[in-house]
This record gives structure tokens, sequence and C-alpha cells, in this order.
């Protein structure tokens, strides 16, 4: 069995193709310059190096090795699109016909636009479910009675910028709204939060109202801990089955030091 890649930035990628390998696919991987893991080339049969935007060698790349399905995976710095993005025709008539440039927008265009091309798109976890989050409190450290309210307003506010396709993530504290995510990313978004918090923040992350589970999915990890710690922010909570996890384990481990709170719940009425 055959299988496309497209790569950016992180570790989901690598995770995919242990996994994959391990379920007998071969890999074959387009990764964009600048972002993917270099390391990602010893998990493939083939991989090829491009830049964000180069959509015609992308789909050539992948139909020349028989590629009639696909995942997308791994970030894309949205500071570095406007820097180091390399449109073809292609791409450039793309862009031309959408309404917005927003994630969703961008990224379900593209999928399209593969799809149109006989590359079906997959969902990104649709090898790894485990790395969905689980429901629940996971650390020592529970969520304080008065930090409830914060959880509440940060989720409402958190699936109305999900709506507006701005981002998955706020940062809330004290009854206020301390940070947005924005094309800055989240650890940027937390720490911002955090500072301004001085030790009453509260992290939301979720999926937007109409998530798209080929891409984009809502992802944590070991970072997103240590960017809570950096700014004394001291609670995250997640969307329950909807959030990708990184290495859990170390995740917790590093809360748990920190005295942060992580939760995942399927609603803040859950809390």
């Amino acid at each position: 069995m055959r299988i496309g890649l497209i790569a950016g930035s992180g570790q989901f990628p690598i995770l995919f193709c242990e996994r994959a390998v391990k379920r007998g696919f071969e890999i074959y991987a387009v990764a964009f310059t600048d972002e993917a893991d270099p390391s990602l080339a010893d998990h493939v049969k083939e991989m090829v190096w491009l830049p964000v935007g180069q959509l015609g060698k992308l789909v050539s790349f992948l139909k020349s090795h028989q590629i009639d399905a696909t995942v997308m995976m791994g970030a894309i710095r949205k500071t570095r699109l406007f820097k180091n993005l390399k449109p073809d025709i292609k791409a450039l008539s793309l862009i031309a016909g959408m309404r917005h440039t927003h994630d969703d927008g961008i990224l379900r265009a593209f999928a399209d636009f593969l799809e149109k091309n006989g590359i079906q798109v997959k969902a990104s976890t649709f090898l790894l479910p485990e790395l969905l989050a689980e429901p629940g409190c996971w650390t020592r450290r529970k969520p304080a009675r008065a930090e409830k309210a914060d959880i509440q307003m940060g989720w409402q506010l958190a699936k109305e910028i999900g709506r507006l396709d701005i981002g998955q993530c706020v940062v809330v504290g004290g009854g206020s709204v301390l940070a947005v995510e924005a094309i800055d990313g989240t650890d940027a978004t937390i720490r911002r939060g955090g500072e301004l918090g001085q030790g009453s923040a509260v992290v939301v992350k979720v999926s937007k109202p109409i998530q798209d589970e080929r891409f984009d999915v809502p992802a944590v990890g070991v970072q997103t801990i240590k960017s809570m710690r950096d700014s004394d922010a001291r609670l995250l909570v997640l969307e329950a089955g909807k959030a990708v996890v990184f290495d859990k384990r170390a995740m917790i481990s590093a809360a748990d030091a920190a005295g942060i709170s992580i939760i995942a719940i399927d609603e803040p009425e859950a809390v």
C-alpha cells in the first residue's frame, strides 16, 4: 500500500510515518522547505523538498508514484508565508479564486485542489486515534473553583474565534480576555496572555465549530507546558476527543512539576 504525506514542522509527520510503516504502508513525502524535520527522510520511501506554493510540482511528485491518497500534517509558520511563499501558476490561480486567506479557507481550497487531481486527502489522525485527548483531569492540580468561570468564558470565546477562522486558542484570567491566537501561533499567544495574567491565566484550546479533521487539528505537547510555565499560566483546557496530544506522559510530568493543571472536557459545563 502506498500513501502520500504532505509535511510541515513538528513530530506529527514522523509519528504518522512510524505507525504507517508498521501497518504496511510505503510513504512518499512532500516536505516543505525550512519547515519539515530533515530526519523525516529516514522514515519514508522517497521524499522531495518543495517551497510552500509549488502545487504543480507537489501533484506531479505524488502522481508519478501512483499516489491516490495523502495526509497533510505538521505546522507551517504563518509568519514565514509572507517572506518565503513561492507560488507557481496553479497556486496563484487557487489564491485568486478565494474570498479570503484565513487558515481553513486556504487548507480547504488546497485539499479540494488535490482531490480534483485524483488525490484523496485523509484525516490526519486516521492511523493515530490514540493521540486524541482523553476526557478528565490529567494532573495532580485540579482547577480551582475561581477558575471555572474563566473556563466557561474562554471556551465560548475560543469557539467564536474558531467560527471566524481566526485561531483555536484564547487566554483568559479574572474574567478578562488576555490574548487571542492570531498569526503568531499558540505558544506566542500563551506567552502574551500568561504575562498579562500574572499567575491567573487560563489557556483554552478547542477545535473550530466546523473543524475539518483532514488538517489543522488543535495540537499540544511539552512545548505548550513550557510556554505556560515560562509565562506563569496555571491551567490548560482542551477539547476531549478533538485535540492531538504529543508526548502525553512527559507533558503531564512537566505540568505537575510546574503546578499546572490540564483538563480535557467535552463542554465547559463539565467542569
